[in-house]
């Protein structure tokens, strides 16, 4: 279950045609019960190698962002999503082929004990400081969910 108005993820969507974005991805913050979240490594081969990231991933055509970070969690983690919780912000990049991408990023709950690997060499369950390896927009992505869950 989404617990996000269609509304808003309409706004979200509409907001990023305007602004001139080629392509939306999603990201998820998926915290464990002690606080610490889930970060992915990404080969040192790979575009932007090295960087610890969100679990995330490019929405597919007639995808909605909903169903887009079920299947992005599922696909590189392994986990199944079970509530998309709430609208953490965004930011914008350039994409390895130079397109112009926003990423909208989500709270999420999972089930499942053992996260599963297929795009990244990786994971780990990042306590406070261990969250400080992720890229500037992700540390204030990961900030607006702190200040949230106070």
């Amino acid at each position: 279950m989404s617990t996000l108005d269609t509304a808003l993820l309409d706004d979200l969507a509409r907001a990023a045609a305007r602004d001139g974005i080629d392509k939306t991805v999603v990201g998820a913050v998926i915290p464990d019960e002690g606080g610490n979240v889930l970060l992915l490594h990404r080969s040192a081969d790979d575009y932007l190698g090295g960087l610890w990231e969100l679990p995330s991933g490019g929405v597919d055509p007639g995808e909605t962002l909903v169903e887009a970070l079920r299947r992005e969690v599922a696909e590189e983690t392994g986990l199944t999503v079970t509530a998309v919780g709430g609208y953490l912000g965004h930011f914008d990049y350039r994409s390895g082929s130079g397109r112009a991408t926003r990423q909208f990023n989500f709270t999420a709950t999972v089930t499942g004990e053992t996260v599963t690997l297929t795009e990244h060499d990786a994971h780990v369950w990042a306590d406070r400081t261990q969250q400080d390896r992720v890229s500037s927009a992700v540390r204030t992505v990961l900030d607006t969910w702190r200040d949230k869950a106070v």
